[in-house]
């Protein structure tokens, strides 16, 4: 039985619970990029399925931030995906903070441990700065779904490092989040000849 994960690309393409700016660049472009080839990773692996919450990008979800939210979750739900994944980037009014984080509900959880490997993969892979992984029991997307929920903090969209980062290197980012999640499941990496 294949393994259900969840990929949602944080943020609405504009309006509506649109994401941070930095140097030009939007934050819902980043994750949904970052999202689809996490979508394609997966699928390309015979032990995971997986589903996007923006299939497109003009995909809109909602009528407002509560309602953009809650439909990523009762989309989550209703699919009874085994674990939920939502993409973001960060942003600081200072331009010298920088790094990848993730939270998560409660400590010492499925969800913790899940978030310290994919943090570790990603910091591993694109030579973010580790900031760690934190409880966010009152975020929408964490409190309301189902099962174990990770909301991963790609890196900074307001520090120039991180920015080039994730506009350069997008592949690096699904692919750490992918190797996270293998780590997490104690699951080998797939042998791309088969």
């Amino acid at each position: 039985m294949a393994i259900k994960i969840y990929i949602d690309q944080g943020h609405n393409p504009e309006g509506i619970n649109a994401g941070a700016e930095g140097f030009g660049i939007r934050e819902q472009d980043i994750t949904y990029q970052v999202g689809h080839f996490l979508f394609d990773i997966l699928s390309e692996d015979y032990r995971f399925t997986a589903r996007l919450s923006r299939p497109t990008p003009q995909t809109t979800l909602g009528y407002s931030n509560t309602s953009s939210l809650k439909e990523r979750v009762t989309q989550a739900n209703t699919w009874k995906a085994d674990y939920f994944i939502s993409i973001h980037a960060n942003a600081s009014e200072n331009p010298d903070i920088n790094g990848t984080e993730a939270y998560v509900s409660s400590a010492n959880s499925a969800a913790w441990y899940l978030a310290q490997n994919i943090v570790s993969e990603i910091v591993r892979r694109t030579s973010t700065k580790y900031n760690g992984v934190f409880t966010r029991p009152s975020l929408y997307v964490l409190k309301n779904t189902k099962m174990p929920a990770v909301l991963v903090e790609l890196g900074y969209i307001t520090n120039y490092e991180d920015n080039q980062r994730m506009i350069d290197n997008p592949y690096q980012f699904a692919y750490g989040i992918y190797v996270g999640i293998l780590n997490y499941l104690e699951l080998p990496q797939k042998n791309t000849d088969l």
